[in-house]
């Protein structure tokens, strides 16, 4: 009678850790309680302890995703790397009538006059610091944003629509809403490249991504605003500015992996779209729902 007591009350603790449990303290009720108040709509899509856990709030709504493809974009051309249709040795030329004012690109800063250069740094400046003019050299490279589409469906994930370049989604509003995914989906990418599924890189590729991510300048107040210093983030960000005719501001994004000091990790990505609020408030959005998924997963992985 003893041992069966014993057994049940291990069960219902078990119970109590899968699926961020929906109690008055649980992860969901926190995060409901952040974006509340917020005139914004926002999708939140987190992983953890290997995929036994999950949380799921407009998960399969679609967002914009901004430069959140960048992320994207870099597996399909490492892909195309280890088949050996490209190399990251190999010299791409950017001319200077490919160096488009108005949008962001320190490749362009340091560049002014274009440049030759292996696509190794033309990639690194795209996932670390955003760079939209070397984004927009990879698709080229690639044959353009639907062959970016076409090697995550060839690869069995859904949910994931790509077909503008950043030239296109700078300059026109309504059209950056065709590159859009679902958190879901987000993280369900970020957590394939991270275990490598079904061998979607070779390890270099696999490294470079890693190395690029983990030092990514941009996005340092959403993820990773309010967590310890210190705290491994390999993350992308996506942003989409305010239009000033409505005053709505339709994308500031950010997906990523974060570690618990145990060396535990998650998936977590949070989409804020349709929002009124001004930019700090919605990349305090992220920070808030970051350390309340950072303070509830710790508790339970100790």
């Amino acid at each position: 009678m003893i041992r069966v007591f014993t057994l049940a009350i291990v069960f219902l603790l078990y119970l109590a850790r899968q699926t961020f449990a929906q109690t008055s303290d649980s992860l969901p009720e926190k995060i409901q309680q952040i974006i509340s108040a917020k005139n914004a709509t926002v999708g939140v899509s987190i992983i953890g302890r290997n995929g036994k856990d999950t949380l799921s709030i407009n998960g399969e709504r679609h967002f914009p995703m901004q430069s959140v493809f960048k992320f994207h974009i870099a597996l399909a051309v490492l892909s195309q790397v280890d088949k050996g249709t490209l190399s990251l040795d190999q010299k791409i030329k950017i001319k200077r009538k490919d160096l488009l004012p108005g949008l962001h690109s320190p490749l362009r800063d340091k560049y002014p006059n274009g440049a030759t250069l292996p696509l190794a740094e033309i990639l690194s400046y795209t996932v670390s610091n955003s760079d939209n003019v070397g984004c927009d050299a990879l698709l080229r490279l690639l044959g353009g944003p639907q062959a970016v589409e076409k090697y995550f469906m060839e690869n069995n994930f859904k949910a994931i629509s790509i077909k503008i370049n950043e030239e296109v989604m700078q300059h026109n509003w309504d059209l950056q809403f065709q590159n859009w995914t679902t958190p879901n989906a987000a993280s369900n990418v970020l957590e394939a490249y991270y275990h490598n599924k079904n061998k979607l890189l070779s390890p270099k590729g696999y490294d470079f991504v890693w190395k690029e991510m983990r030092e990514n300048e941009s996005g340092k107040n959403r993820l990773k605003g309010r967590l310890p210093e210190g705290t491994v983030v390999a993350h992308k960000t996506g942003s989409s500015g305010k239009n000033k005719t409505t005053g709505i501001t339709a994308a500031v994004n950010d997906i990523g992996i974060v570690f618990l000091p145990n060396g535990e990790y998650y998936f977590i990505s949070v989409f804020v779209s349709n929002s009124k609020e001004d930019f700090n408030t919605n990349e305090k959005i992220i920070a808030d729902i970051s350390k309340a998924a950072w303070n509830y997963i710790n508790t339970y992985s100790n």
